[in-house]
């Protein structure tokens, strides 16, 4: 591990990403990104996906800035490759 570059993360302030709840991602894709992308467990995931479907919008993971980024980049990237609406953002917060 580079420690230059774990060092600046460390020093950015954290972010947190949200899940958006649309009406045409299937409930089965959106657990899929969150497990494979987000790297969390089914249950974990499966627990959001059903809070964002109730409430319409639902935490997923605070990470410093960039990696919040990199993560929602590369989940929007998946989901609209596939043709999925799904939608992530950022908020501060600890």
């Amino acid at each position: 591990i580079d420690e230059g570059v774990h060092s600046e993360t460390e020093l950015e302030p954290p972010v947190t990403v949200f899940i958006h709840n649309d009406d045409v991602t299937p409930f089965d894709y959106v657990i899929l990104v969150l497990s494979t992308i987000f790297k969390l467990s089914h249950e974990m995931a499966e627990h959001i996906t059903w809070v964002a479907h109730n409430t319409g919008s639902a935490p997923v993971v605070t990470r410093p800035r960039s990696e919040s980024e990199r993560l929602v980049s590369k989940a929007h990237a998946a989901a609209r490759a596939d043709g999925f609406p799904l939608t992530f953002s950022l908020e501060p917060g600890a």
